[in-house]
């Protein structure tokens, strides 16, 4: 049975890498007024995130190492037990119910530890996100566009079509960089609506744009 306990960086905390489907921009669009832009790509390519990556490692050094001693400690205390689970399995009704419990319990024990490093995630991520659109918007002025498609609503365009470093080029223009640590009691948007939503009172709003 294989252990349901996730590796501490596989664990929601890393964004999914872009995997855009078109190739550097050429020098003019295949048909004039029209451009694909990987709103992702240009996200993860910004110097707002990269510079994040980069520093949160540092900066959350404490919890991650606490994070990955603590998931070495469950694993070890839980291989025994699946050894025997694998062994029971073949003779009588083993216990799936209680492992699978423990399991559980220990990968929810490791996400609360990492959890400020999820925070800090999810507010440099609604930091970007919250000037993507007037990005977008200028980026495709600029490049006389009046049509933006995403790459997941077609099955093919010609790579002259895309928009992506020029969107990039205005988040960075916008946000150089972001803050990588939330004030206290920030959460994240959707969280704060639903609470809102729940007549729980306001949390922290979204991100301070001084002090980077």
């Amino acid at each position: 049975m294989k252990s349901l306990l996730k590796p501490v960086f596989a664990a929601g905390l890393v964004l999914a890498a872009a995997s855009p489907i078109l190739a550097a921009p050429a020098a003019a669009q295949a048909i004039k007024g029209i451009g694909v832009a990987d709103l992702n790509a240009a996200v993860v390519n910004s110097s707002a995130y990269k510079t994040s990556e980069q520093q949160r490692p540092v900066t959350y050094k404490a919890q991650l190492d606490q994070a990955n001693a603590r998931a070495a400690q469950i694993k070890a205390q839980l291989d025994p037990l699946v050894k025997k689970f694998e062994t029971d399995r073949k003779a009588a009704n083993p216990d799936q119910k209680s492992l699978e419990q423990q399991e559980k319990q220990g990968q929810q024990e490791v996400n609360t530890i990492l959890q400020p490093v999820a925070l800090s995630r999810a507010y440099v991520a609604e930091q970007i996100t919250d000037i993507l659109p007037k990005a977008v918007e200028n980026a495709a002025k600029k490049k006389g566009v009046t049509l933006v498609l995403a790459p997941d609503e077609l099955r093919y365009a010609d790579p002259s079509y895309s928009i992506d470093d020029a969107v990039t080029a205005e988040l960075n223009a916008q946000l150089p960089s972001a803050q990588l640590v939330p004030p206290a009691g920030w959460q994240p948007r959707q969280v704060r609506e639903q609470q809102a939503a729940q007549g729980q009172g306001a949390q922290p709003s979204g991100p301070q744009t001084e002090g980077r």
